[in-house]
């Protein structure tokens, strides 16, 4: 090794000898204050699994507005239709329901794009190594489309807090015997994760 570069390495090695001026020192913690005993933070616990098993039956937090495109009556049928196919049952008027369910239905419009690819080509063949040359343009199409959306949302009847919500959408045309089977088949979707798993 030359001279030169040990004299630089010197005050490297010098550096390394040195005392550590950090110290490993803790204070202890401060004491509990004597209210922490009797009090519990539930903030700090995941809330407890809700139970859908114990939600039987059902009232209305906000009754569903009719439109030109459905009847509230409809709209309320085909609901209490779908929930008593999830073992959900009107509550009677002199108890509290299990559940508060709240509707709405929206009409809303839609873009939808269809791309169609149309080609040609000369030549022989396509594969193999036959000669030919060969192209495709696609062809975007766009159409708007109304819709009707529904939204479905539950709460429980003790304590008001959201329990699920869901929401599906159908096509808004057709006759008014196609629209009824339409809204059911939306009301069906929408609530076709309902209870979670």
């Amino acid at each position: 090794m030359k001279p030169l570069s040990l004299l630089l390495l010197l005050p490297a090695l010098l550096a390394c000898q040195s005392q550590n001026p950090y110290k490993a020192e803790s204070n202890s913690l401060p004491p509990a204050p004597a209210q922490a005993a009797q009090q519990v933070d539930l903030s700090a616990y995941p809330a407890a699994p809700r139970d859908y098993g114990r939600y039987r039956n059902w009232s209305w937090l906000n009754r569903p507005a009719g439109s030109a495109w459905a009847s509230t009556e409809l709209i309320e049928q085909a609901l209490s239709n779908a929930l008593d196919q999830r073992g959900l049952r009107p509550a009677r008027s002199d108890i509290t329901a299990d559940l508060k369910v709240s509707a709405e239905l929206r009409q809303e419009t839609r873009i939808r794009q269809v791309a169609e690819h149309y080609g040609s080509h000369y030549g022989h063949g396509r594969y193999g190594s036959d000669y030919g040359l060969w192209g495709s343009a696609p062809l975007v199409r766009t159409y708007e489309e109304e819709v009707i959306v529904v939204h479905i949302e539950l709460f429980d009847g003790r304590d008001g807090q959201p329990v699920w919500r869901g929401s599906a959408q159908t096509l808004a045309n057709g006759s008014q015997s196609e629209r009824a089977d339409a809204l059911r088949d939306a009301i069906r979707q929408a609530l076709a994760a309902y209870p979670p798993a």
